[in-house]
């Protein structure tokens, strides 16, 4: 090959390759960006495992990228090893469809009205409808269905231009040597999975492949070795998504690998030893792009076929060869997986189930605190005090994470949602802040042996138990996504903070008789002033549902249009309320 031909083979598989991840990300869009999440939540039987792997590879054109997705699934908690076996068989599987589509660079046509049949007028038609609609159409779904017939005229060119860098080969005797060594089975894996984990692909190995078939010198015995091992070299770089995993992560991402070389050696010791027998005459048959597609197809069908029954063996030995014991899931935390960031879908999804984590621990640790002030407990107290830790945690996770996400396209949907956590993970954090307060007070009343008045007794059981159920109704609000509910926080808060003023009247009073102390009136304050702030971040949380829900975000706004405008709604919430918890 000539220098120029060389460099043409170089383009055209850069080509090629963009044109693919162009293609398959704009299928992704188009399909909602939710394969990723389908895949989660689906994969829970074997036969649903593969069929999902195979159905996500062959829309994204990736097995890596189904396989680390999974990978990540893993390492996050969200799937088991088992299940993910499943699915990396299936991407395996789901990968063969690339060939199919680069079969059709080799569609001809003849003269006349037969040309407009022919590659390039294909390619051309496809690359001209998708720049039009992608430089005036302002639709989002529209544009990603451009990007797909741009993709796949980007790859038709790639592939048109390795065609043509290689079609001077077939008169080369070298390249007719190297073939005939590569039908030698051990070499010719080797070299083709090298050769795949170089390129990171082995669609484009595949489609590489395919364009040497042009020569007409590529014979089924050099092809069969050389697609075994590119099924094996495929496995490359999901091996570099366990840089950074847990035991059970590094597991999975070995599965690849591990299925790749023995399905591969199996099908191989199985083939040549019948051949052995039977010596099948189609070894010198030539190949061409359909025949290599079919091959390929075939292969892998027959790899995962092989494996497949034996999926529990293939979960020992990876733990084998990975040993340790499994991550601790008791931390949602680990939800919150860095390889999800390119899968909004998915991200959003992991951020929501940890936002509700925090949710839940942070109203664990209201209603704990609560129960100090009747009983104090020191090992409750403790809990108070590792919970409000482990909410600080969360919120600092979970800010950096969505920061992150932000920065990638997502859908409206996905968007407000978003937009929602950042909103709403300070007031959780300083729910659970309060909620120490509490827990402080009540230490400080067993401390000095602090004895409220039977009225003041009374004030603070009727406000604390209004804050409990404030609290709960807007993280029931929150995690159903319950505007109704969501709606009557603000209400009940205004009543929460009538009443505590109310109370403190009272208190005034009772220190001006010598009922309560000052000692006793320090504490009863800052409880009250906690209860306060508990059913403010309440509000806060709920307007931002509110809000956000109607595309607005001015709470100041809002608010002051609730209380101005107080409807009939607003009134009957607060009176019910008021009758509920009354003195």
């Amino acid at each position: 090959m000539s220098f120029r031909e060389i460099m043409t083979l170089i383009g055209g598989v850069a080509l090629f390759l963009f044109g693919m991840t162009l293609m398959g990300d704009g299928l992704k869009k188009v399909a909602g960006n939710r394969l990723e999440l389908v895949l989660y939540r689906l994969s829970s039987t074997p036969l649903k495992g593969v069929l999902l792997g195979t159905g996500v590879t062959a829309v994204i054109q990736s097995s890596c990228a189904t396989s680390v997705m999974t990978v990540g699934f893993v390492n996050s908690g969200m799937m088991k090893v088992r299940q993910a076996i499943s699915v990396i068989l299936g991407a395996i599987l789901g990968t063969s469809i690339t060939g199919w589509i680069i079969c059709l660079s080799t569609v001809g046509g003849g003269s006349g009205i037969a040309s407009i049949f022919s590659t390039t007028t294909l390619t051309a038609s496809v690359a001209l409808a998708g720049i039009l609609i992608r430089m005036f159409s302002k639709k989002q779904t529209l544009r990603h269905i451009a990007d797909i017939m741009m993709g796949f005229a980007v790859l038709m060119f790639g592939m048109s231009s390795m065609s043509g860098a290689v079609s001077s080969l077939g008169d080369a005797p070298g390249f007719r040597v190297l073939l005939v060594s590569m039908s030698n089975p051990l070499l010719g894996i080797i070299v083709g999975a090298v050769f795949t984990a170089m390129l990171q692909s082995a669609s484009a190995a595949v489609g590489i492949l395919q364009a040497l078939s042009l020569t007409g010198e590529l014979p089924f015995e050099t092809a069969l070795p050389l697609l075994m091992g590119i099924a094996v070299g495929a496995s490359a770089p999901v091996l570099l998504s366990a840089v950074g995993a847990n035991t059970d992560g590094k597991r999975a991402a070995l599965v690849y690998p591990v299925a790749g070389v023995v399905s591969a050696l199996a099908c191989a010791a199985v083939f040549y030893i019948a051949n052995a027998i039977f010596r099948f005459p189609f070894l010198e048959m030539i190949m061409n792009p359909v025949s290599i597609a079919v091959l390929n197809t075939v292969l892998r069908f027959a790899m995962v076929a092989l494996l497949a029954p034996f999926s529990d063996l293939l979960e020992v030995l990876v733990s084998l060869l990975v040993p340790g014991k499994a991550p601790d899931e008791s931390d949602p935390a680990l939800r919150l997986e860095e390889r999800f960031i390119k899968h909004p879908s998915i991200a959003v999804e992991q951020s929501r189930q940890t936002v509700e984590a925090m949710a839940n621990l942070t109203e664990e640790s209201l209603d704990e605190a609560l129960d100090l002030l009747h009983t104090f407990n020191a090992e409750t107290y403790q809990a108070v005090k590792d919970k409000e830790v482990a909410v600080d945690r969360y919120e600092d996770a979970l800010g950096t994470y969505l920061v992150k996400l932000t920065g990638h396209e997502m859908t409206d949907r996905q968007n407000k949602e978003v937009s929602k956590f950042l909103h709403t993970l300070s007031d959780f954090e300083r729910i659970s802040d309060h909620a120490l307060r509490i827990a402080d007070s009540a230490a400080e009343v067993k401390e000095k042996n602090l004895v409220f008045s039977g009225e003041a007794k009374h004030e603070l059981d009727v406000i604390g138990s209004a804050v409990r159920e404030i609290v709960r109704l807007t993280f029931h609000a929150f995690i159903d996504g319950d505007q109704e509910a969501a709606s009557r926080v603000e209400p009940f808060e205004e009543w929460i903070d009538s009443l505590c003023g109310e109370l403190k009247l009272h208190h005034v009073e009772r220190l001006a008789k010598g009922q309560c102390t000052i000692h006793q009136g320090f504490v009863f304050n800052d409880l009250l002033t906690d209860y306060r702030r508990v059913s403010d971040h309440c509000s806060n949380i709920a307007v931002a549902m509110i809000e956000l829900e109607a595309d607005l975000f001015d709470t100041h706004e809002y608010l002051s249009q609730v209380k101005e405008k107080r409807s009939a709604d607003f009134d009957r919430v607060y009176g019910e309320y008021s009758a509920r918890f009354a003195l």
